[in-house]
């Protein structure tokens, strides 16, 4: 039953990350905007579908599948939007967003279990449909200052772009980027064990008497915390050299996940939760700006989504394998010590980015250039000027 009912959690959480990639292509070509009212719609179906499913197998599909697919289109514009806007103080706006899952994280808990207590728990999914109906009244206020794919080259109103302004794998020829892309997510295969599971240890370790849920108000409290102090530390740090505090995030969230089995008090694992919650903030405030320093803001779109859709696989298999664990060996400690594991391996060999970054640039500027580097140098340019002209006053004085 843990392994089923966490594999319902993980599922939902891993589409999120797994439709990234196509999301970002739907972005190119429509924009941020109708991509993001599209995907509130769908979340909205799946969350209200869910409250009338009375089996773990159609939740597999409402839940699992169909709301995280909504959720996964809503999640990726926001961030993107942002770097239409922003450029400057990048790191603290993303900050400042990434923050509001926090405040759920803090408030949610408490919400849902008076809630179930009284509605139950179908009249509870029914309840939270009234919040994704206000991502879908959000995703309207969307104005992309970039043009979608769609737009910069469209001849008629049905006409389809061409591939290439589509499917941007490009990317992947620029080495750092490649390291950043699949470091991260062997870096997060027991990323989401804590979140999942770690109740249950409580349970099981301390017992019933205790609030379990203060330690996931710890979690989002300190999260908020370390995504806006962060982010704002991002700002500071030139170029590459903000995968450094990725480096140190992942270095701090696998010892804590070792240090849970370590915890016999309730104080113990309140202090984990607190650490834990600070580095997750930073890991997921900066995530954005570092795309912008590695690939730029044309391809940030596909870069984040290539990069979220490699995620979803960790992030998936993660709790259902440590849920089989916990029902082969009776408890959860050789869970959460092979969850910290990734973290610091993956952390060790993010710390070669930045080197291989300045190397790349160094190179480019020692070589000849050639007509497809000037054609590229002069995309690239217009896209510069394009994001200079169309800011507003106001907002342009805060990205220069």
């Amino acid at each position: 039953l843990i392994f089923f009912t966490a594999l319902v959690n993980s599922l939902s959480m891993g589409m999120i990350f797994f439709c990234s990639p196509i999301v970002s292509i739907f972005t190119n070509i429509f924009g941020c905007r109708k991509v993001a009212v599209g995907g509130a719609t769908v979340a909205l179906i799946g969350l209200l579908s869910s409250s009338f499913a009375r089996s773990l197998g159609p939740l597999y599909f409402t839940h699992g599948i169909l709301f995280g697919c909504g959720c996964s289109f809503t999640y990726q514009p926001s961030l993107v939007i942002l770097g239409h806007y922003f450029k400057k103080r990048l790191g603290l706006v993303n900050g400042i967003v990434t923050a509001g899952s926090s405040l759920f994280t803090v408030t949610l808990p408490f919400l849902l279990n008076v809630l179930t207590a009284k509605v139950g728990l179908y009249n509870t999914f029914r309840v939270l449909c009234i919040f994704v109906f206000v991502l879908f009244l959000a995703g309207f206020t969307y104005k992309p200052l970039i043009p979608s794919a769609k737009k910069s080259g469209e001849k008629d109103k049905f006409s389809f772009p061409p591939v290439k302004t589509i499917f941007h794998f490009s990317i992947f020829k620029i080495t750092s980027y490649r390291i950043w892309a699949f470091g991260i997510p062997a870096a997060l295969f027991g990323y989401f064990i804590p979140y999942v599971h770690l109740l249950n240890h409580v349970e099981e370790r301390i017992g019933k008497g205790v609030q379990e849920e203060t330690l996931l108000l710890c979690l989002g409290i300190t999260s908020g915390v370390g995504r806006l102090l962060f982010g704002r530390i991002a700002d500071y740090i030139p170029g590459a050299k903000k995968v450094y505090l990725q480096v140190i995030s992942f270095f701090f969230i696998g010892l804590m996940s070792m240090m849970i089995p370590l915890c016999y008090t309730f104080g113990g694992l309140i202090a984990v939760c607190l650490f834990m919650g600070l580095f997750d903030g930073c890991f997921i405030s900066i995530m954005a700006p570092i795309a912008f320093e590695l690939v730029g803001a044309q391809y940030v779109s596909q870069a984040i989504g290539f990069l979220l859709g490699f995620m979803s696989v960790p992030m998936t298999v993660g709790p259902p394998i440590a849920g089989k664990l916990r029902d082969h060996l009776g408890d959860y400690n050789v869970a959460f010590y092979l969850a910290g594991v990734p973290p610091i391996v993956g952390g060790i060999v993010l710390c070669f980015i930045p080197w291989v970054h300045e190397k790349e640039k160094s190179k480019e500027q020692a070589s000849p250039v050639d007509g497809e580097t000037m054609e590229k140098m002069l995309e690239i340019k217009s896209t510069s000027e394009l994001d200079t002209s169309v800011k507003p006053g106001k907002e342009s004085e805060s990205v220069i």
